[in-house]
């Protein structure tokens, strides 16, 4: 699994749970002794929730835990992309939790439960040409 170009993988962090939740958008306009119709606006929210551990003997997790805060703070939309080339679409992440455990005497965790909350957004490369900019044209070869 890749955010961006961060690698979900043992010797980071290693993804061991994806939960995906979709929605559609429905407006709805209330109706005397009916139910209220519906007219079908749109996709709705999309959210991803990776979650996973990782060990101390295998690999420091706070180092791309802190990675991951990095691509978050820059709050840049990141294609997510399953080993098998499943394209999900572009996301942003929107929360990050962790759970340190079996501390060390230096406060070093042995073990960190961690989860990361993924909302998608439109491709911003799409919605460029959706608004009506052109591709810069080809150079031609000199």
């Amino acid at each position: 699994m890749a955010l961006g170009m961060f690698l979900f993988e043992l010797a980071t962090l290693s993804a061991e749970e994806l939960q995906r939740k979709t929605n559609w958008s429905h407006a709805r306009s209330p109706r005397i002794g009916a139910r209220d119709a519906t007219q079908y606006t749109g996709p709705g929210e999309e959210v991803i929730t990776l979650a996973g551990s990782v060990f101390q003997e295998i690999a420091d997790g706070r180092v791309s835990l802190d990675q991951l805060r990095e691509l978050a703070d820059a709050g840049e939309a990141l294609p997510l992309v399953a080993g098998n080339g499943t394209v999900f679409g572009c996301f942003v992440i929107e929360g990050l939790d962790e759970r340190h455990t079996w501390l060390l005497a230096d406060g070093t965790p042995r073990q960190i439960d961690f989860s990361i909350n993924l909302l998608r957004v439109d491709d911003p490369a799409t919605q460029r040409y959706a608004n009506g900019d052109q591709p810069a044209p080809a150079k031609p070869a000199a």
